[in-house]
């Protein structure tokens, strides 16, 4: 549970630095924490349109977002899992990689098609 309390609180202080200096006068609007022997859920909303919220389990197996308005007034979203296979965040704004090359494709599928022989 304190992984989890750490990470709150880094998401919490990236999110208020990046909305800008004039924010360190919001107010909290909402805030839930409900911690059980089975998991937890968590819940914030400030007067400056940060949102956080995340659900866990006993397994230590987190789902959540957070999101609020860049310095730009662009607004920024994260969703994101974090269980065995570690932190894994989704967002329109994460870079993506370039698509597979056509050729690669082809010569994937011709590879499936025609698996090698074994040698005996």
């Amino acid at each position: 549970m304190f992984k989890f309390v750490a990470f709150l609180a880094c998401v919490a202080y990236v999110a208020a630095a990046a909305a800008g200096g004039d924010d360190v006068h919001a107010e909290v609007k909402d805030f839930k924490s409900d911690v059980r022997p089975d998991g937890f859920d968590y819940l914030l909303d400030t007067s400056n349109t940060i949102h956080q919220q995340a659900s866990g389990d006993d397994h230590g197996n987190i789902h959540g977002s957070y999101e609020y308005d860049s310095p730009e007034g662009e607004h920024i979203k994260v969703s994101y899992v974090a269980d065995e296979n570690g932190y894994q965040p989704d967002s329109a704004l994460l870079p993506t990689p370039p698509p597979v090359p056509e050729a690669i494709l082809k010569a994937i599928e011709y590879i499936k098609a025609h698996p090698p022989k074994e040698e005996h």
